[in-house]
């Protein structure tokens, strides 16, 4: 399993101003203005539409950029671990494997809404630890709050 960790680890190009050791980011595609630039490679090449990374460790070096005004900066990145998100109560057990499904609510004004929907996270997750905190749901529903990794069908 290690080796298939670092396997995962991977540089990219982000907007100097969010590139920070600890920040994540959702990856959603590549820009018409990406397509004609020399970076495009090391910036979109690999990445999921739609995934959430983890920025590792940030380079010094600033680099030209047609999208971010700042330029871009090199940095190490790996697929996010450790999601917290809400789901049903009844399946909010520790080490259970789910496919991701929003909790089906609208109500975007929520304090939990983000939660409820969080962004980044599709297909299979493991439940790696759930919280012991009461969660008031407008809507009545029974959540928990849940901390998630998510796994490639090949970890299983």
């Amino acid at each position: 399993m290690l080796f298939g960790e670092i396997m995962k680890k991977r540089i990219t190009l982000i907007g100097s101003k969010i590139a920070k050791t600890g920040n994540e980011f959702i990856y959603y595609g590549i820009l018409e203005d990406c397509k004609s630039c020399r970076f495009k490679k090391i910036c979109h090449d690999g990445l999921v539409v739609g995934k959430r990374y983890k920025i590792l460790s940030v380079r010094s070096a600033n680099h030209p950029c047609k999208i971010h005004e700042s330029g871009v900066k090199v940095v190490e990145i790996e697929p996010s671990k450790d999601i917290v998100l809400l789901i049903e109560s009844r399946k909010a057990l520790e080490g259970l494997t789910l496919s991701h499904r929003d909790v089906q609510c609208n109500n975007m004004l929520c304090e939990n809404y983000d939660l409820c929907h969080p962004e980044g996270i599709n297909g299979k997750y493991r439940i790696s630890k759930v919280y012991d905190e009461k969660i008031k749901c407008p809507k009545g529903y029974s959540l928990k709050k849940v901390e998630v990794s998510p796994i490639n069908d090949e970890d299983e």
